[in-house]
């Protein structure tokens, strides 16, 4: 019978645990977010873990990413622009209709 109660308690006490952390919270609601989806997702894991790893990372990660893709477009536009310019400058070096300069 001691056997018994050790392994409870130590699942009482994993409980508390798991209670203390908020992990029994957000188990929970992620699955109640699960339940009340209009139509079931295929994958019910899948959404378990973006529910789950989506919570803390994704907006501070999406602002950085978002911030990052507007510096490169803006970028990308003014080395557009530098090239354009600058093959106008070449042009107007080279010969025309491969003529050779002497």
């Amino acid at each position: 019978m001691a056997h018994y109660r050790a392994a409870d308690s130590k699942r009482e006490q994993f409980r508390r645990y798991l209670e203390k952390t908020g992990v029994v919270d957000s188990l929970t609601s992620v699955l109640v977010a699960l339940y009340e989806q209009q139509e079931r997702p295929s994958n019910a894991l899948e959404f378990v873990k973006e529910c789950l790893g989506a919570a803390d990372l994704t907006s501070a990660n999406t602002e950085a990413l978002q911030q990052e893709v507007t510096d490169l477009r803006q970028k990308c536009a003014r080395l557009a622009e530098e090239n354009k310019d600058l093959k106008t400058r070449l042009q107007h070096y080279e010969p025309e209709n491969g003529a050779t300069a002497d």
